[in-house]
This record gives structure tokens, sequence and C-alpha cells, in this order.
């Protein structure tokens, strides 16, 4: 059994895919890209990450396994673990091409660095679709010469006579109408200003009295803290898993709730937030010993 190919063909139905124990591999969509330098376009695409921090077992993988192989949930959870295993010895010498995904490596501080494999995508609505290449369209602008009318030669000796006097009565009606409009905007500002005047007088001479004035009324608003240190429950696919989560932990005491969803598309359960850091924490450490050990703290500001 090759467990990157279960993997493999859940990620194109699902946006994450968690490995028990190891991590999980999420799905980033990037959207259709035009580049201008290379003339190239490119579809919209579905690219692999890895979040070392997904380990919870959400079951997805396992009960993939259990119908594909026709075996129980525990041997595909089994069969799980020891691939986890081998992957994991592995690292610590070389990298671990898994199938089409990708390669895994530790870098320096020993964290596993993802590679993905950018030639298979993801997305089923871009099946078929491969990056096109156009060759470059140059374009021009025509200039237009403007048209000169041509004339006889009667029309040539007539037609400036008349043109001449034409020209100089609209040179006389253009002055006397821009003289008259002068002549009446100096009115209009003269009599506007004046009205500006005695309504400035009457502003300043005018005393408002309020009679019954409106009493003052107090109000006490009290500021809800806030409360960026959130102790996960854990993270799921579906938000009515999410919803069952909170009831289940409302009913052991908790002050259970749902804080949103992260940048993988996972609805987070808390177990209880907090506004001070250090009693954050030390209840993260009293839930990991009692109830989870795979509760862990999220900041959140």
């Amino acid at each position: 059994m090759t467990l990157a190919t279960y993997i493999n063909d859940l990620l194109y139905r699902y946006d994450c895919v968690i490995v028990p124990d190891f991590g999980g591999f999420v799905t980033n969509r990037i959207g259709a890209k035009a580049n201008n330098f290379t003339h190239t376009f490119t579809p919209p695409i579905k690219q692999v990450a890895f979040n070392s921090l997904l380990k919870h077992n959400d079951g997805l993988l396992a009960n993939y396994i259990a119908s594909a192989e026709n075996i129980s949930f525990e041997k595909a959870s089994t069969a799980i673990s020891l691939s986890v295993i081998k992957w994991q010895n592995e690292l610590q010498s070389k990298s671990v091409e898994i199938d089409s995904l990708g390669v895994l490596s530790l870098n320096e501080e020993k964290q596993i660095v993802f590679e993905p494999n950018t030639s298979v995508n993801y997305l089923t609505e871009s099946f078929g679709l491969s990056t096109l290449e156009s060759s470059a369209i140059s374009r021009y602008k025509q200039q237009v010469k403007p048209l000169i009318p041509v004339l006889a030669k009667e029309e040539k000796k007539a037609i400036p006579t008349f043109i001449k006097y034409a020209a100089t009565a609209a040179i006389l009606l253009t002055l006397g109408f821009a003289g008259y409009n002068g002549y009446q905007q100096n009115e209009q500002k003269e009599v506007l200003a004046s009205q500006e005047k005695a309504i400035q007088k009457k502003i300043q001479s005018a005393t408002f009295v309020i009679s019954n004035p409106l009493p003052t009324i107090n109000l006490n608003v009290v500021k809800e803290k806030v409360k960026p240190f959130h102790i996960i429950a854990g993270a799921f696919q579906f938000a009515e898993n999410a919803e069952k989560k909170v009831k289940q932990l409302k009913a052991k005491g908790f002050d259970a709730k749902i804080i949103g969803v992260n940048k993988w598309g996972l609805t987070q359960v808390t177990f209880n937030s907090y506004s001070d850091r250090n009693e954050a924490t030390n209840s993260l450490y009293k839930i990991q010993k009692t109830v989870s050990k795979d509760a862990w703290l999220l900041i959140k500001k």
C-alpha cells in the first residue's frame, strides 16, 4: 500500500488531508494569471503546502484507505502509522520524495520543509487546461490627415470678401455681449455683498435661549476584556463537527467556542480563551495532562 497515492487522490476532492502524528497537506487556490513579459496565460490551480502542526486525526485518510482496500479502520490506521515511522526515519538522513506530491526534507532546526511538485494541478475545474503561450501583438496608431476642401477659382475670389465682413460682425457682437455681461456681473456682485453684510449683522445681534434644556445622561459602558490567547481543542473541515466538539467540551465544563476559520479553511474550536498569557499557559499544561495532549496555544491579535 502506497500512502502517498491515497493522499494524492483526496487532494483533488478536499482542501486538506491530515496524516496523523505527522502533518497536513493543504491546498491553496491560485487564480488565473497573465504574464506580460513571457506572454503566457496560466489557468487557475490548487497548489499543495505542508503544515506540521496539523497532526490531529480527523479520520478522513483512514476511512478512505479502509474503503479502497476493503479493510477495517484500525488496520488502515496501523498502515498509516507504519508509513509515518518510515518517513520519519528516512528524513534523518535524506530527502523523501512522496509520489507526485513533492519532496520532504529537514532544515538545520530539524523542521520539516516541503517542496511541492508545481507541475500537478489539483483543481478539477481546470482539468485539461495548460499554460498557453501567445505571440506579442504590436499595435500602432494610424495618422489621419485632415481634409482640405478644394475650391474653384471663382469661389476663391468671392469668399474672402464675404468672410472679411462676417468676421468683423462676429467680433463686434462678441465684444458687445462681453461688455454687457460684465456690467451685469458687477451689479450682481454689489447686490450679493450688501445682502451678505445685512445677514451677518442679524446673526451677530441674534440671541438663542433654550427655555427647557434636556437633562444630562451619564452612560456607564463596561469595556469587555480582549482575550487573544486561545487553547485550541481541534480544527475541523466541516462546521457541524466543530459545533459537536463545542457541545462536548461545554458538557465537561469548558467555556468552549468556535473562534473562526484559519487560512487552510479549517474551523477552529477552543477549550477556553484568556486575556492573560500566564493564565492561558498554566491552563494549557493542565489540559494537556488531563484531557488532550494535542491541545496547543494560539495567540490571535
